[in-house]
């Protein structure tokens, strides 16, 4: 059989250390996978320099890991811009606001992490600074009390959140631009951990990538985990390079099967099948057996179950389904088999 090739880096000089410190890419081009939304936020990037205005106002939206910061990131990087960044939990007054807008300059971008947790006392506060470049202050209290209006720096503001639905409408509105990121392919995942790889120095194969690839849950966070723990293991266990067998003997250790599922997805499957009797069974159910909270349950673990069809959720509760079972290597219960290979007591 012939030899894997490897793909290796060059040993990394002073600029280099710093540029890959991080494995968030720098520029546009740089980032893989997105195709739609990379290409929109090139119109946007042209027309913006053209037009020497800033960037509207943009929100990114979908699960977490799929690259909406990065996304924020490489923009003033593009525009030879400044950024700042905050998180809507730190935001709990409008006064937590001020020095981020009273320090923007002109074109540069304001990035709020999670801006669906900012309290509406902040969001409300926000609204003419998104609208007309201005905020609003009250000096005193009472009959006393009078309103200065400060000017700001026309500047962009970037929101990013998981749960889009749980913005309020008029904020929502306010974002001339949305953008939805999906999950992403083996193919460009594959590509994200042989980059990194090589940003990190460590001689990685093209079936190890892919290895690790695929079993990364179509998410770019993920595979950045999973190959610094190979790089860690062959670092370790072996010479340092990740080929086949190193990967897999990794991730065996960190107890992710071929579909990604890791020993806590595995533990709510075993719990809803043999506990439950393959449901239906509510989360606080599950989640009091398993001992977890059910934001753990509802926010952590079943999006993926859900996604690879291995759990149902029904007006009685969640449910397994037969790949569930196949996954487990348990039988199928003999009985009523409702729509999508679901069981029905």
């Amino acid at each position: 059989m012939a030899r894997q090739p490897i793909v290796q880096g060059d040993p990394p000089g002073d600029e280099d250390k710093k540029r890959d410190a991080a494995l968030r890419p720098r520029l546009l081009r740089e980032v893989i996978g997105q195709h739609s939304v990379k290409q929109r936020l090139e119109i946007l990037l042209r027309a913006a320099k053209k037009l020497k205005e800033p960037l509207s106002h943009m929100l990114f939206d979908g699960p977490p890991g799929l690259g909406k910061t990065t996304f924020a990131t490489v923009l003033p990087n593009e525009l030879g811009t400044s950024i700042q960044m905050t998180s809507g939990p730190a935001l709990t007054k409008p006064a937590d606001l001020l020095p981020f807008l009273t320090n923007v300059t002109d074109g540069s971008i304001l990035f709020i992490d999670e801006i669906h947790r900012m309290p509406r006392v902040v969001e409300e506060f926000i609204y003419p600074a998104m609208e007309d470049f201005r905020i609003d202050i009250v000096l005193g209290e009472g009959i006393n009390a009078r309103t200065l209006s400060m000017p700001l720096k026309r500047f962009t503001l970037i929101g990013a959140t998981t749960r889009s639905g749980m913005l309020s409408g008029p904020m929502r509105d306010r974002f001339k631009i949305h953008e939805h990121l999906d999950y992403y392919t083996v193919d460009e995942l594959a590509q994200i951990v042989t980059i990194n790889a090589k940003k990190l120095t460590t001689p990685i194969t093209p079936d190890a990538a892919g290895e690790i690839a695929g079993r990364s849950r179509g998410t770019p966070r993920i595979a950045n985990s999973r190959l610094w723990w190979a790089r860690s293991y062959s670092a370790s266990e072996h010479d340092g390079t990740i080929d086949l067998a190193t990967a897999q003997a990794a991730l065996k250790m960190a107890e992710v099967d071929l579909l990604g599922l890791d020993k806590q997805d595995r533990r709510y499957l075993e719990t809803i099948i043999s506990v439950f009797e393959g449901g239906p069974t509510g989360v606080e159910a599950l989640a009091a057996t398993m001992n977890l909270s059910t934001d753990t349950l509802s926010d952590e673990i079943e999006p993926y179950l859900l996604r690879e069809q291995m759990i149902v959720r029904t007006p009685r509760g969640r449910m397994a389904t037969q790949k569930a079972y196949a996954h487990l290597g348990k039988a199928w219960k003999s009985s009523d088999e409702g729509p999508q290979g679901v069981l029905f007591s």
